[in-house]
C-alpha cells in the first residue's frame, strides 16, 4: 500500500518567518491560558488487559503528525518529517538529505516553537481528547469497554512504533487477539496526511507482528486492526465549528454582524496532488459547506488555503493574501476559522495568529477557537467512534 505526494510539509518548515482495513484504507479555548492549555492532559497509566474472547478492551488510537513539545525536539521532528517519502519525496538520497535539510532549517523553526510558548500543545491536546472520548464510548458502548487511549504521532513522540509496542505491553496481541481503531485526526482524507499515518502503522504492524518462521502473514492471536479515516460532514463536527464561529461572531457590535466575513483555513496542497485525484480539497469544501448550513448562510464566507512553499502551483487562494486583499477593500471584519485542524498547534499559533492577523494589523480580524477541549467536538469523536465500533467496519465508507 503505497500513497505518494509531492512536497506537501507546511509553509513554516521553508519559509524564513495489516489488516484488510489498513490496506485500503496563541489562545486558549473557552477561558483558558496557553500555560492552562499545554497543561490540561495527563499520561494515561498503562494497564494489561487479557482480551482472549472478548469484545473489550479496544484501543482506540489516534493519528496525527505531531509536532515538538519542547524547542528540543525540533531537531528530530523535522528530521522525521523530511525523510518521509510520502510527504516529501526526494528521491534515493532521501534519507540523507532529510537530515541535513532538518539541521539546517531547525534554528529558525525553533524560534517559531519559542513565540508560540516553547512548544507544540497537539500531544497535549491529543491524549486529553482521546481519554475523554473513552470515558464517553465506556458508558454509550459497554460492550467493547473499556477503551483504552493511545496516541500515535507520524513525527514526534510518542511515534507510531511507541505506541505499538505499548498495545503489545497492554496485552493486546501476543496470541491474545484484541480490538484496535486507527482513528485518524484528519477530519478530510488526503494521501499525504492520512495514507502517511496509515502507512507507518502498517509497517510497524508487520514488523512486530508480520510473518512467522512459517510464514503466516495475518496468524491468529494479532491485534485486529480497523480504520477511522475521514469524517469531514460528521454533525458533531460541524456543531462544534459552528459554536465556536458564533462565539467569536458575538465579539462584534450586533448591527455588523451579518458582514463579517467567514475565511475559513485549511492547508494547502501541490496542484499535482489534486490533479492525481486526492480528495482532500472536495472533503475540506463539503466540511465548509456544512457548516455554514448550520449557520444558515448568514454571513459571506470563502475558503482559503494556507501553507503554500516553493514555486510549483498550489491550491488558492493563499490565506494570507485573502486577508490583506480584503483589508485594502476596507473589509476589515473577518474571522479566519482553521477547518482542517482538531487542535492548536503551529499552523494556527504561529502562523494564522503571528504572521496573518499581525500583518493585517485589523482589530476586526479575528479567529475562531480551534476544537481543542470543546465538550461537542469530544462528543462528536465519541459519537463517530461508536458508529464505527457498532457497524463492525473496517474502514470508513467513501
Amino acid at each position: 500500500m503505497a500513497f505518494r505526494s509531492q512536497l506537501v510539509a507546511p509553509r513554516w518548515l521553508w519559509s524564513n518567518a495489516a489488516t484488510p482495513a489498513l490496506r485500503s484504507a496563541s489562545r486558549g479555548y473557552m477561558g483558558y491560558s496557553r500555560e492552562q492549555r499545554c497543561g490540561l492532559a495527563t499520561a494515561v497509566p498503562p494497564v494489561t488487559q487479557d482480551v482472549t474472547g472478548s469484545k473489550g478492551p479496544t484501543a482506540m488510537v489516534f493519528m496525527n503528525m505531531g509536532g515538538p513539545s519542547t524547542t528540543d525536539q525540533v531537531e528530530d521532528f523535522l528530521s522525521r518529517l523530511f525523510s518521509d517519502g510520502d510527504l516529501i519525496p526526494l528521491g534515493r538520497l532521501q534519507s540523507y538529505i532529510g537530515p541535513l535539510l532538518a539541521r539546517r532549517r531547525t534554528p529558525k523553526i525553533q524560534k517559531q516553537y519559542a513565540d508560540i510558548g516553547g512548544g507544540s500543545p497537539i500531544r497535549k491536546w491529543s491524549e486529553y481528547q482521546c481519554e475523554e472520548m473513552c470515558k464517553i464510548l465506556d458508558k454509550i458502548s459497554p460492550e467493547t469497554a473499556p477503551h483504552k487511549p493511545y496516541v500515535a504521532f507520524r513525527y514526534a513522540a510518542p511515534l507510531t512504533e511507541t505506541m505499538y509496542n505499548q498495545l503489545l505491553e497492554d496485552g493486546f496481541g501476543n496470541g491474545k487477539g484484541g480490538r484496535a481503531v486507527a482513528f485518524t485526526q484528519y477530519p478530510q482524507y488526503s494521501c499525504s496526511t492520512t495514507g502517511s499515518s496509515l502507512n507507518e502503522l502498517w509497517k510497524w504492524r508487520t514488523r512486530l507482528e508480520g510473518k512467522r518462521s512459517n510464514g503466516e502473514v495475518d496468524p491468529t492471536g494479532t491485534i485486529q486492526w480497523s480504520v477511522i479515516d475521514r469524517w469531514p460532514t460528521h454533525s458533531g463536527l460541524v456543531e462544534a465549528f459552528a459554536q465556536n464561529i458564533e462565539a467569536q461572531l458575538k465579539t462584534y457590535p450586533e448591527d455588523k454582524r451579518d458582514q463579517v466575513v467567514l475565511l475559513f483555513s485549511a492547508h494547502s496542497l501541490p496542484m499535482s496532488v489534486v490533479n492525481r485525484g486526492d480528495p482532500y480539497p472536495a472533503e475540506v469544501a463539503a466540511t465548509v459547506h456544512a457548516v455554514m448550513q448550520r449557520l444558515k448562510f448568514k454571513n459571506p464566507y470563502r475558503l482559503c488555503w494556507q501553507s503554500q512553499v516553493g514555486p510549483s502551483a498550489w491550491l488558492g487562494a493563499q490565506t494570507q493574501d485573502t486577508v490583506m486583499e480584503y483589508v485594502k477593500r476596507g473589509q476589515s471584519d473577518l474571522i479566519l476559522v482553521p477547518i482542517a485542524f482538531t487542535s492548536d498547534h503551529i499552523e494556527t499559533l504561529y502562523e494564522l495568529d503571528l504572521e496573518v492577523m499581525e500583518e493585517a494589523n485589523s482589530p476586526g480580524v479575528k479567529r475562531a477557537e480551534s476544537l481543542n477541549g470543546n465538550p461537542t467536538f469530544i462528543q462528536a469523536l465519541a459519537d463517530v467512534a461508536h458508529a464505527h465500533l457498532q457497524k463492525g467496519e473496517l474502514c470508513s465508507p467513501r
